[in-house]
């Protein structure tokens, strides 16, 4: 044999052995694992069997390479990684998103898009109301059901719907849970509330059906209100959320059981005085509606652009 059919030999007797020696020590590298209760490494015994063909097939060049490979990786990957950025937080987080000018330019409220005869606009814009929150835009969608245009109306049919029934099925839960737990019925009833608000403050339901669903919320706040261990649970935010959607069912008397609410509790807020004027303009009571307004004058009450026009046009 010549010599270099020896060297050829020897090459791959040697190559031989170290894939049988690296299998090997995979194999024990893994019984360590599982026997310390270490997290076991990322390579699997498959993975040094198919390393050791590769090293096996590919005398020389395979085990280099496989070496170069493990010492790139220990000299510049396997430094710590530096989590003083990391939020392991499980709260869901909003990352800002630029505004698409070019979309938002050509973009105009759906009320004033349902007059137009542009259905392909039309269209486009429903399709961009339904993929946001439509929660809190059904007052718009409920527009779009008398729409000329048969496509836009079915969107909006069918988002009304499915919102509603979601709705319905939802605050059905939220009152059982409220009527039934005994031992945090004021979060209950919050939920219930704030749930309860943004819907039916868009009127999207008819008469009878909304008069149900806020006499229940009127139900949560009353329970709030009457028992002295739950009462700093009522806010003037829920008083003047139930206050406005009775006034809007023409309950005057729930309304005004409202007003009483709030100058006892909260006589110092501005919501504390809208709220009884809203309530008397409704009832055609002059003479109640300047004697709320003069007292509010004469309050230490911060007052908002709106109500100061309101006294302003009434003086």
């Amino acid at each position: 044999m010549t010599a270099a059919g020896i060297t050829f030999l020897v090459i791959i007797i040697i190559n031989t052995i170290i894939c049988v020696l690296f299998v090997i020590w995979g194999h024990f590298q893994q019984l360590y694992d599982e026997e310390s209760g270490r997290k076991q490494s990322q390579m699997t015994m498959p993975g040094y069997y198919v390393q050791a063909i590769v090293m096996f097939l590919c005398p020389v060049i395979g085990p280099l390479f496989f070496i170069t490979a493990q010492v790139i990786y220990a000299y510049f990957f396997r430094n710590g990684a530096d989590l003083a950025d990391v939020i392991f937080g499980k709260d869901k987080v909003k990352a800002p998103r630029k505004a698409e000018e070019e979309i938002e330019r050509n973009r105009v409220p759906l009320e004033e898009a349902l007059a137009v005869s542009d259905r392909q606009s039309l269209r486009g814009l429903m399709l961009d109301v339904v993929r946001g929150n439509v929660q809190k835009s059904l007052a718009s969608i409920n527009l779009a059901l008398n729409s000329e245009d048969s496509e836009t109306s079915h969107y909006a049919a069918t988002v009304m719907r499915d919102t509603l029934n979601d709705f319905r099925q939802i605050s059905q839960e939220k009152y059982n849970q409220f009527k039934d737990d005994y031992v945090e019925p004021e979060e209950r009833a919050c939920e219930l509330i704030e749930y309860m608000n943004e819907i039916l403050s868009q009127e999207v339901f008819p008469e009878m059906e909304q008069r149900v669903f806020v006499n229940r919320m009127d139900e949560a706040c009353a329970f709030l209100y009457g028992d002295e261990e739950y009462r700093e649970k009522l806010t003037i935010q829920y008083v003047e959320w139930v206050g406005i959607l009775q006034l809007k069912l023409r309950a005057y008397d729930r309304v005004q059981f409202w007003c009483e609410v709030a100058k006892k509790m909260f006589p110092t807020e501005l919501a504390t005085y809208t709220l009884q004027l809203k309530l008397y303009f409704s009832m055609e009571n002059r003479e109640r509606f300047f004697a709320v307004m003069d007292e509010l004058k004469k309050a230490d009450v911060v007052i908002d652009r709106e109500t100061l026009e309101l006294i302003r046009i009434f003086n």
